[in-house]
């Protein structure tokens, strides 16, 4: 499907010429039929020829004091067909509506010389094409069409330039995210809210999970019911004409300007960096605005960054993307008052004197993906996606490196790894029996934002993470005097693996809290859960238990495991629990084990 959208003045016959080509009216609204006057967005479609793409037409009112309506039904579309009367020529609405298309980048289009049958439009015609030169429209092959609306004199025409036009449209992109602007939002008896909007990218599916975000903040939404001109699909891909009917969804929580976007997909942001057009001194700019983007218009902020860049602060947040053309409205005049194109949308703060040209300095260098993990840190694909500074698939840049699904620079790399090894060195001297630093207090040391690093960037400094702490990867060892106290005990149970000393023949051997605390952190005991005094064994008494539990009749009880690794109740049945746990054995009644 290839749509476009009409323009041009009130008087000048688009309403008319639309339903000349498609047979349809696209004037919905009764007080526009009576007054001859389009006041909200209409909708029509045809086919040019059997076998041809279908042909959308989205109708955008021409008067003055509904600007607002016209852009959101521009916004999204990729071509346009500008109506200009042969009786009234180049007026005030035709410039504003040029323009508008003109600052949203619009390069693909064809103009019709309406009401041809009352006035010669061959004058009209040259004046035109001349005014549009200079515009985005002139920068591809551009007609002009006579044509007559109530006579159907140059229809066929206008048919074969729409499909010369509609053959030069670039190929959609159909895979990928979507961001659908909804320009239309109503309920249908015993359907629900159904909204309507052009897929300008993307594919959308009977059934699909996605995200509405706007003005009421986001929910996720799923499509009930899909159609695209009239009819009921099961997929639709770009370009097209869409209406979703969306289920869960009141017509309260929608409005015309939402965005509904593949889910997690987008960055919603309140603060972004905007470029202004060639020519345009944003210093001038009023304090507030309203930005043009799609089909949403939303109240904003302005700081100037200088003259070539200015700062918008959102009343709510929309899915902006870098490189989406937009317009500032001034509301007060009705009036186009700047083009600009978004430049970042998660822009840093500005709180510093002179942080205002600091950044326009850096908008005039442009963003890439090292300056913006080196601004935050670390940032994931998914991130600079979004900031549209590296696209999914793409490969790392240099300077990045990739590490546990993070990309950090590498400067900030080689001085995370060094500080990290400093940091345990110092831990170590400080603390003995600590048995490393606490990964969390090293991603704090570092000033990591994820702890995900922690483990690489351990191993790039020649160090190892285990129990939670970062150590030297040198074998566990312990201070000397820890050392002998461990040695006692472990060679009383290497002599019997499950005669675990109590209480009080710990503290004989001087194996302290902290040093059995110590031990056990570098794996050199095995703590077994329970409610009293511990019971300590060596790491490999669990895999001694289990083959000799194996010989065993099965079930066995608790007596027939005591017997069997000759040792007291008080080990064997923590023992036992452990070994539950760990899906060793496994409890066949209230009695009862097998070996698993």
């Amino acid at each position: 499907m290839h749509v476009i959208a009409t323009a041009g003045h009130v008087d000048h016959g688009k309403s008319t010429l639309v339903r000349a080509l498609t047979g349809m009216e696209p004037d919905r609204l009764e007080e526009e039929r009576r007054r001859g006057l389009t006041i909200e967005l209409g909708y029509a479609w045809t086919t040019l020829d059997p076998g041809d793409e279908p042909l959308a037409f989205v109708d955008v009112p021409g008067h003055h004091r509904f600007l607002r309506t016209m852009l959101a039904g521009v916004g999204p579309v990729p071509a346009a067909l500008l109506v200009v009367a042969a009786d009234g020529g180049w007026e005030a609405q035709t410039a504003e509506h040029v323009a508008a298309l003109d600052a949203l980048g619009v390069r693909h289009g064809l103009v019709a010389v309406t009401r041809s049958d009352l006035a010669d439009p061959e004058p009209v015609r040259k004046d035109v094409l001349e005014r549009l030169r200079a515009t985005s429209l002139g920068a591809q092959t551009l007609e002009a069409i006579a044509v007559s609306g109530r006579t159907g004199d140059g229809l066929p025409e206008l048919r074969e330039a729409l499909r010369r036009l509609t053959s030069r449209l670039p190929e959609p992109v159909t895979t990928g995210r979507v961001r659908l602007w909804v320009d239309r939002a109503f309920t249908i008896g015993g359907a629900g809210t159904v909204v309507t909007a052009t897929l300008g990218a993307g594919t959308i599916r009977l059934g699909d999970e996605l995200e509405l975000a706007g003005v009421n903040g986001t929910r996720r939404v799923h499509v009930r019911g899909l159609q695209a001109l009239g009819g009921p699909e099961s997929e639709v891909s770009a370009v097209a004409r869409v209406a979703l009917n969306l289920r869960g969804t009141s017509l309260s929580e929608v409005a015309r300007g939402d965005a509904i976007l593949t889910p997690d997909a987008d960055l919603l942001t309140l603060v972004a960096d905007v470029e202004g057009a060639e020519s345009v001194d944003l210093t001038d700019l009023p304090a507030e605005l309203v930005l043009h983007l799609g089909a949403a218009s939303v109240p904003v902020r302005v700081r100037p960054l200088g003259e070539q860049f200015a700062r918008l602060t959102l009343e709510w947040a929309l899915p902006l993307r870098r490189g989406d053309r937009a317009l500032l409205r001034d509301p007060g005049r009705q009036s186009v008052v700047a083009a600009v194109t978004v430049a970042d949308i998660d822009p840093p703060s500005l709180e510093r004197r002179g942080a205002a040209n600091a950044r326009a300095g850096e908008l005039i260098q442009g963003l890439d993906a090292v300056a913006e993990v080196g601004r935050r840190g670390t940032a994931s694909r998914r991130l600079l996606d979004q900031l549209g500074v590296l696209p999914a698939g793409d490969p790392t840049p240099p300077g990045l490196r990739e590490s546990s699904g993070l990309l950090v620079t590498e400067n900030a790399w080689q001085d995370w790894t060094r500080r990290l090894a400093q940091a345990v060195e110092v831990a170590g001297r400080a603390d003995p029996l600590a048995g490393g630093l606490p990964a969390a207090a090293a991603a704090e040391q570092l000033g990591l934002t994820d702890t995900r690093l922690v483990e690489p960037l351990a191993a790039a400094a020649g160090l190892r993470v285990s129990n939670g702490r970062v150590a030297p990867a040198a074998a566990a060892s312990l201070p000397p005097a820890a050392q002998a106290a461990y040695d006692a005990v472990a060679a009383r149970l290497r002599e019997n693996p499950f005669d675990a000393p109590d209480a009080n023949e710990l503290a004989a051997a001087g194996l302290t809290v902290a040093i059995l605390a110590a031990a056990v952190r570098q794996g050199l005991l095995l703590r077994l859960s329970t409610p009293s005094a511990p019971v300590v064994l060596l790491p490999d008494a669990p895999a001694q238990a289990v083959r000799l539990l194996a010989e065993l009749p099965s079930p066995f009880t608790v007596s027939d495991a005591r017997s069997a690794l000759n040792t007291t109740r008080r080990i064997a049945v923590p023992l036992l629990e452990h070994l539950d746990a760990t899906r060793r054995t496994r409890r066949v009644d209230a009695t009862g084990r097998v070996v698993l």
